[in-house]
């Protein structure tokens, strides 16, 4: 069961309205890592949870949070649309930036929004509901959730320094200091689930061995590249993260089968098989003659 509170959870007013910026914070809205593609991700992370208690409650609850701070962002996108140009010539006389915010902004936002914000990101394309990740298993959920907030918080530093307005910068102050807590609860949540012994690396942990596969193959680094700097890497000694295994390196990656080949194809699907084109061309020349 949800409720609406009316007030927001951080104050969402910009000093003045800037429609082009308007467009830019789309971004972190409507794009593949905005607050729309968070919410939705841990909200149906944790309906799809089967482990009541606090870790659905930690998914819920923070997308529920998300879920606030999409109508921050959309207030925000509103408020900057106010008082903005609808014509090239509009204000032109008042505000000699006004053809340029009239240049930048998002005719969609007028058109389709009538001034007011859209779930799209910042080129105009809808938000789509692949954006988000629920696998059921905790560990490999996790692990996205560290990087959708590290991917939210770096696209929030950018548009940071790309407005002047105080208002608007104090708001994504705010939105910076929660992804800070959120990337740090991610983390913490998966060492959390390892503590309680319910999820370990690799992921999934429950699958069986890979027999002598994985000897061979789980922790050999395959160096592709000319040189050996990748040797250099923690990745490429020592113990892997897992505690499982030993890092090796291996900089003459080798062919372990030889080069397939394909038998014809059904013909009834018309591909070019192997002697078809000269089968064919004999068959029209005897008919020819």
């Amino acid at each position: 069961m949800f409720s609406h509170v009316k007030d927001l959870q951080f104050e969402a007013k910009p000093d003045g309205p800037d429609a082009a910026f308007a467009r830019r914070l789309q971004e972190v809205l409507g794009g593949k890592w905005g607050e729309m593609t968070v919410a939705n991700q841990y909200l149906y992370q944790g309906w799809n949870c089967r482990l009541p208690g606090k870790y659905k409650d930690l998914l819920l609850d923070v997308g529920t949070e998300e879920m606030g701070h999409v109508e921050m962002i959309v207030t925000m996108i509103t408020r900057l649309l106010d008082s903005a140009p609808l014509s090239l010539t509009e204000g032109i006389a008042e505000d000699p930036g006004g053809a340029a915010t009239y240049a930048g902004s998002n005719p969609a936002h007028f058109i389709h929004g009538g001034g007011g914000a859209l779930p799209v990101d910042s080129s105009g394309v809808p938000w789509n509901g692949s954006y988000i990740t629920a696998s059921g298993n905790m560990l490999a959920d996790f692990q996205l959730n560290v990087t959708a907030e590290a991917q939210g918080r770096l696209q929030v530093a950018r548009l940071f320094n790309m407005t002047d307005d105080p208002g608007v910068k104090q708001m994504l102050r705010f939105l910076l200091a929660r992804d800070t807590m959120h990337q740090n609860m991610w983390l913490a949540a998966i060492e959390q689930l390892k503590e309680d012994g319910l999820e370990d690396m690799p992921v999934p942990e429950a699958f069986p061995d890979s027999g002598d596969l994985t000897e061979e193959y789980g922790y050999t680094y395959l160096g592709f590249s000319s040189g050996t700097d990748a040797a250099q890497g923690r990745w490429a000694s020592g113990p892997a993260p897992d505690g499982k295994g030993e890092f090796r390196f291996d900089d003459a990656p080798r062919a372990n089968a030889p080069e397939p080949v394909l038998p014809p194809g059904d013909p009834r699907l018309y591909g070019t098989n192997p002697g078809v084109a000269g089968s064919v061309v004999n068959t029209v020349k005897s008919k020819l003659t």
